[in-house]
């Protein structure tokens, strides 16, 4: 049986802290590039988007170490909270923008990388101000404040009008509400105020705040990512299930509290964009992911409830150090440490969305 999604202990907190949310058609590369006249990515939310910006802020929840890194074309760490590339950066080569899309903190982009777009992720971050406050990280809609500065400094390189153009041609993406569905799990400042409904109505209406501040910015293309199933993830498995050790299915309440919201999100999502004429683009990582969880073999992987680095079974951030055991093969995990996919899941679920791709391709003609 399982145990209430809400008495997790404030240690498993701590520990589940260091995620963020996870986000299907298996392929080895990208594919052909298109020839669209998309301008730039731009991505918010938490470390399924950080490309390193918590190596420049004062916050535990890092990743510059390896065995982190390990399959990046550099083959260092990158503050990336995988072994090789993310979603964006498989988003902009496609596209024929880049071949990765860079941490906005890293003050030694120049005026090509900054034109081409960058990330403002945290990893650790929520929807929910307090629930990056219990990391020390960049909460999403204060990431809007960088994005403010980035405006700042692209007038300067290349001028109002070019920036204005290059905003509107722009594809806006966000990536967040995990971690704060683990908080209001873990800890009682939010689930003392809210029931689990009414939390996902806050969280909803932080959505619909971050879109109209985007918007009013000159956004015009913004995708909008649900939750994965946060009980699959192999730490919350650990500490969660009766034996997390021996028994490593999924935990289905937690599933179910992800899966609810993300109904929720799409409806609220159409109703936004209908009465405010922004274009909003939903993509679905919960079904393609646990359809590979609990069929792992028909797509080519052997390990789905244990990551690749250490044990599989807590390892996450620091304590998936240089000192840990890593597998040979992470091609066969499909998570990287205990919280987040490795860069071949990243792949899977980046192909899964190519349709939500086709259609925000052909809303530019």
């Amino acid at each position: 049986m399982e145990s209430d999604p809400s008495k997790l202990s404030p240690p498993l907190f701590l520990l589940l802290f260091l995620v963020s949310s996870t986000h299907t058609v298996i392929s080895q590369s990208t594919g052909e590039r298109p020839r669209i006249p998309v301008s730039a990515i731009f991505a918010f939310g938490d470390s399924t988007v950080d490309a390193g910006n918590n190596d420049y802020i004062a916050t535990p929840v890092k990743s510059n170490f390896p065995p982190y890194g390990r399959d990046f074309f550099t083959h260092m760490p990158t503050g990336r909270f995988t072994n090789g590339r993310l979603i964006t950066d498989f988003f902009v080569s496609y596209l024929g923008i880049k071949q990765e899309l860079p941490p906005y903190l890293d003050w030694s982009l120049g005026e090509q990388e900054l034109k081409t777009g960058v990330s403002f992720g945290s990893a650790g971050s929520g929807l929910d101000e307090l629930t990056a406050k219990i990391s020390d990280v960049i909460p999403v809609l204060d990431q809007l404040d960088y994005f403010r500065n980035y405006i700042d400094r692209i007038d300067q390189m290349i001028g109002m009008k070019s920036r204005e153009d290059l905003i509107r041609r722009a594809v806006f993406i966000l990536s967040a509400g995990t971690n704060d569905f683990i908080a209001y799990a873990t800890v009682p400042f939010r689930s003392d105020v809210f029931s689990v409904e009414g939390y996902q109505g806050f969280l909803l209406e932080k959505v619909k705040e971050f879109i109209q501040a985007l918007s009013n910015l000159g956004a015009n293309r913004i995708v909008i990512a649900g939750l994965p199933p946060i009980g699959c993830m192999p730490a919350v498995i650990t500490l969660k299930a009766r034996d997390g050790i021996h028994d490593r299915g999924c935990i289905s309440s937690l599933n179910s509290i992800a899966f609810d919201y993300n109904q929720k999100l799409q409806a609220a999502l159409q109703e936004y964009a209908t009465s405010n004429g922004v274009q909003i683009f939903y993509v679905d990582p919960y079904k393609p992911l646990i359809d590979v969880i609990q069929n792992p073999a028909s797509y080519g992987f052997r390990k789905s409830a244990e990551g690749c680095c250490g044990t599989g079974l807590v390892e996450v951030a620091v304590l998936c150090n240089p000192k840990s055991f890593v597998c040979l093969d992470a091609s066969k995990y499909i998570f990287w440490d205990s919280m987040h996919p490795t860069e071949k899941t990243y792949l899977f679920i980046f192909n899964s969305f190519k349709p939500m791709i086709d259609r925000l391709l052909k809303s530019y003609f």
